[in-house]
């Protein structure tokens, strides 16, 4: 990793020169280039006063995680096939969040497996066809181009 660089890029988003910096840190502007430039490492002590100076934690600066995927595309869906059914979760890592996007495909006929009751809701639009949705003890169809939400608990 190079801190250097990482120093540079956030002083640099926060429209900082390195003698702005360096005085926050109680540094010398000859100390902050140095560092840019990867030609002396700093203490931890040191390290942690810059980055907070840059406004950010000693865990933000060495965090080297991703950020979240936005745009999934066909390769990235999971698919579950089974008899008469095909079901395709859309965001593979969504369990983790409030909402889990899926397409589900009955073939003519077919059924869904009874969903375990659970926190929460359950949202669909019929692309073709319709369905027939069971909530409790009531049974409602749902038709080509409708939506429906199921909530629980």
């Amino acid at each position: 990793m190079k801190i250097g660089r990482k120093i540079k890029d956030r002083r640099h988003q926060l429209g900082l020169t390195q003698k702005e910096l360096a005085d926050r840190c109680e540094l010398t502007k000859g100390y902050i280039s140095q560092l840019e430039n990867d030609l002396t490492s700093p203490s931890i002590a040191t390290l942690n006063d810059i980055v907070s100076a840059l406004g950010i934690t000693l865990q933000e600066f060495f965090q080297t995680e991703s950020p979240e995927k936005i745009v999934y595309k066909k390769g990235d869906y999971i698919l579950k096939e089974q008899e008469g059914m095909r079901f395709t979760w859309l965001i593979p890592s969504a369990q983790k969040n409030e909402m889990e996007p899926a397409c589900v495909e009955l073939a003519p006929g077919a059924t869904t497996e009874v969903d375990i009751p659970h926190e929460g809701e359950e949202f669909g639009f019929v692309l073709e066809g319709k369905i027939l949705l069971t909530h409790g003890s009531r049974k409602v169809t749902a038709n080509k181009g409708e939506s429906f939400l199921l909530c629980f608990g």
